[in-house]
């Protein structure tokens, strides 16, 4: 754990100027039911409206000018994939990334607005997954996972340097979990630097393959229904290396619904003028979910990412009841 909180430490160094430092802002939504000491951390304003820029531009940093030449595979819900096109176009470079056929088309257009060749393939992201990597494998490219990669790994875990800067005292860090790499990165500094922080990971219950592996004690099969949070769904790949991260390092998992996931979604929209996707409201859903058990507490959720499709949008508000002209009067980007 140590060496991967100074590879941290290390991406936090090459990220700088690189990537955004997105604020942290107190969490006062009426929606949330109780005095909060609660705080967000808004990395949907990043750059590509989602935290993987940073893992995707830590690990392309670090391949040499001949495997950038070659092109690099990824595979992705979508904010991976266009994280990974991001990096590359700046290093005038291109890849190829695998999709699940379920993917956002929102997510799916700014991959090939960023001149990724996009292939879809299955409707679970670890099927994309094997795929991508039996590509690269025969094609002698490099292979960029969205989780299982130390290098990733170290970059999403910058967004722990900044909490810690930001919210010198908290107590308690609520990260959505999918392959684990975010909340695997956050942990592993805040071990180090705050050993007294809770760490406590957030899934859909359509979609609870890190929690049920787990729960089982290894890295199991895990079915997967449609969700909100499409950019956390799918399986682990065999061998993962977030999921002995995550046993070593994740005090707490908390499971919530689809109407949790869109009620968090709406409320960021009614309240704060702020649109994100399922992935991010899982966090804040679970926040709420948790309610006394966080008071008196300084707790940060990582709002991780705001790419969501409009058509998304609409239903979540229709299903709220809520007026969609109030939601994007704000004039954030989707």
């Amino acid at each position: 754990m140590r060496a991967l909180a100074e590879s941290v430490g290390h991406a936090a160094e090459r990220l700088r100027g690189r990537v955004e430092r997105t604020p942290v802002e107190p969490a006062d939504l009426e929606w949330l039911g109780r005095p909060s000491r609660a705080w967000l951390k808004l990395e949907h304003l990043q750059e590509t409206g989602s935290f993987k820029l940073r893992g995707a531009t830590n690990k392309i940093l670090g391949l040499s000018p001949e495997q950038l030449a070659g092109g690099v595979v990824a595979a992705s819900s979508g904010n991976h994939g266009v994280a990974v096109a991001t990096a590359l176009v700046g290093l005038g470079a291109r890849g190829t990334v695998y999709v699940p056929e379920t993917v956002s088309p929102a997510k799916a257009a700014k991959l090939e607005r960023l001149g990724a060749e996009v292939r879809r393939i299955g409707e679970d992201s670890l099927v994309a997954e094997q795929e991508a990597r039996r590509c690269a494998e025969r094609t002698g490219r490099v292979y960029v996972s969205p989780y299982n990669d130390l290098d990733v790994i170290a970059g999403q875990g910058t967004v722990g340097v900044e909490l810690l800067e930001q919210v010198p005292d908290l107590d308690e860090v609520l990260v959505t979990v999918g392959g684990g790499g975010l909340i695997a990165g956050i942990a592993a500094w805040l071990r180090v630097h705050r050993p007294q922080v809770r760490i406590v990971g957030c899934l859909p219950e359509r979609s609870p393959a890190m929690s049920e592996c787990l729960r089982r004690g290894e890295i199991v099969e895990v079915p997967s229904e449609p969700t909100l949070s499409d950019g956390s769904a799918g399986g682990l790949e065999p061998g993962a290396v977030t999921f002995e991260l995550c046993q070593e390092l994740v005090d707490e998992i908390v499971l919530v619904g689809e109407d949790e996931i869109a009620a968090a979604m709406v409320a960021l929209m009614r309240e704060r003028r702020q649109i994100v996707e399922g992935s991010a409201a899982v966090a804040l859903a679970a926040c709420r979910r948790l309610g006394e058990r966080l008071a008196g507490r300084t707790s940060v959720v990582v709002l991780s990412g705001g790419n969501v499709s409009l058509a998304t949008l609409k239903r979540v508000l229709g299903s709220a009841g809520a007026p969609t002209c109030d939601a994007f009067s704000s004039g954030h980007r989707i």
